[in-house]
């Protein structure tokens, strides 16, 4: 990450977008934080940088994830086995399996 002044990047813009592929620029306003400056090395990591910040999409993923979350704890507990016991039921008498 590197820090620049608001006017340094008022002078050369291009060159900080060329550096912003690599790192994030950011741009500071009387020696404070403004803003931040991000590049993309191709149109997929635009694509990609969008749905990453996109609230309808973030959304949707959560509810995705919750659903999936209680779709599976269900699954679970739907095929959970009988825990083992050492006896079992016979006919109203109660007998130990022979080890």
């Amino acid at each position: 990450m590197r820090r620049v002044a608001l006017a340094e990047v008022k002078d050369d813009l291009s060159r900080f977008l060329r550096l912003a592929e690599f790192e994030e620029i950011v741009i500071t306003r009387h020696g404070k934080p403004a803003g931040v400056l991000i590049g993309f090395e191709s149109e997929e990591d635009w694509f990609d940088y969008r749905l990453e910040h996109h609230p309808e999409f973030l959304q949707r993923v959560a509810e995705a994830q919750f659903d999936d979350d209680a779709v599976g704890a269900s699954a679970r507990r739907r095929h959970r086995h009988p825990p083992r016991r050492s006896a079992f039921h016979l006919g109203g008498t109660v007998s130990r399996q022979k080890s």
